[in-house]
């Protein structure tokens, strides 16, 4: 009889499900170390490069050795200042750069961590879904409840949020935001904020906004800032990131601005969690929100192009899809006679028949399920492939489907 492991997790484990993205990127890479050419529109990863003013930056400093020392945890003072600088610049909103500026590595951290300080056993956290999968499971790792709802017209979503508020006890305590929308795009208004506002207000409850792609914007579309709302900072706090705007997603770098009692918490926990970024890092964070706003312009210019060439392709193909205004994902239902197949299923199949990797909704809730999120990380012309390969394997999946496929007859040919 074999021995039993002395391996005993903790509890919070068995909360966690397999993680489907993770499943979807090492089938990625075994294809690829058999040969096969695989095109990734899974994952939010760009494969631009950062500006050269930030890399020649970077390189500079990491030759002096006092940045090879432990930095500042809560971020250089220089960088924080920079950060309050673009919110003034940006959005017309005055931040204190001592009390209600942050650094963190990245968003995903600073969620992470943040939930460790504001959530515990018995707290509920209200997240619209389907959700990025640490909005959900942060708040799960840290020991609270989330309550899932589902992403709607505003005054719909805003009632749902004052119901839940008002049927349960204790009161939610924390509600996750994120616009532009990861994945569906969905966008915020000024008023859906304000309204957001007023509600923490009456209810007693904390906002966090995720707002990672608010530089990424399409078609003239500007995001607002949540901080732009009279009373935000008494409520909550917005994250940002480096990764997105500034193709710096591997460099690990992000902020937290707001509320000064929240960032403190978060400074309380960081401090024993983590060291802080890389100086090198931060000090190539400065030139970037300090000298490359016109990068950025062109960076979303580019993934503008992207979506326009995919979604137009996806059309052609006989796949309904509606063009996002911010992001860089299209997220678009499975065509009507495959979508019995579920997202893990076709998304597999897309892999392992089209070479072609893709997000299943499914890993972002099971309000996701019937849904694929397509990323615009690659190429046009790599976009174009994909959009090919993809459609002979819709052809194919037609010609054994007695139910003909919706639009147009699939041609491999007619993808341009």
């Amino acid at each position: 009889m074999a021995e039993q492991s002395i391996v005993r997790f903790a509890q919070r484990m068995e909360q966690l499900p397999p993680y489907l993205f993770g499943m979807i990127n090492n089938m990625r890479m075994k294809k690829r170390a058999e040969g096969h050419d695989v095109i990734d529109l899974g994952m939010g990863n760009p494969i631009d490069p950062a500006p050269e003013a930030v890399t020649r930056k970077l390189c500079e400093v990491v030759q002096d050795p006092k940045s090879h020392r432990y930095p500042v945890a809560a971020g250089l003072r220089n960088l924080r200042n920079e950060i309050a600088k673009f919110y003034q610049r940006d959005y017309g909103v005055h931040l204190d750069c001592e009390k209600e500026v942050i650094c963190t590595i990245g968003s995903k951290e600073g969620i992470s961590h943040l939930s460790l300080a504001l959530v515990g056993p018995g707290d509920t956290v209200l997240v619209p879904a389907p959700a990025f999968p640490i909005h959900i499971y942060a708040a799960i790792i840290a020991g609270g409840n989330v309550i899932r709802i589902p992403l709607a017209e505003e005054d719909v979503f805003l009632a749902r949020i004052a119901t839940m508020c008002e049927s349960l006890c204790p009161s939610p305590k924390v509600l996750i935001l994120n616009y532009p929308h990861n994945p569906t795009g969905a966008l915020a208004s000024l008023d859906l904020f304000s309204e957001v506002v007023q509600l923490a207000r009456k209810y007693r409850f904390m906002v966090v906004h995720d707002f990672a792609y608010g530089k990424i914007t399409f078609d003239g579309y500007r995001a607002p800032s949540l901080l732009q709302v009279d009373g935000a900072r008494e409520i909550g706090v917005e994250f940002g990131s480096f990764s997105k705007s500034y193709n710096m997603a591997g460099w690990r770098i992000g902020y937290c601005v707001g509320n000064r009692e929240i960032i403190e918490g978060l400074a309380k926990i960081k401090g024993y969690y983590d060291y802080g970024i890389f100086s090198a890092i931060q000090i190539a964070g400065i030139v970037a929100l300090r000298d490359c706003e016109s990068d950025v312009v062109h960076q979303a210019g580019v993934y503008e192009k992207r979506r326009d060439v995919l979604c137009a392709g996806l059309r052609r193909i006989g796949w309904p899809v509606n063009e996002p205004k911010a992001g860089m994902f299209v997220w678009t239902r499975i065509p009507e006679p495959y979508h019995a197949m579920g997202s893990m299923a076709f998304a597999v199949k897309l892999m392992e028949e089209a070479n072609v990797a893709v997000a299943p909704g499914i890993g972002f809730g099971e309000e996701g399920e019937g849904y694929l999120r397509l990323a615009l990380v690659e190429n046009e012309h790599r976009i174009r492939q994909a959009l090919r390969q993809m459609g002979k394997v819709l052809r194919g999946l037609k010609s054994h489907d007695e139910n003909p496929l919706v639009g147009e007859e699939i041609s491999a040919d007619s993808v341009s």
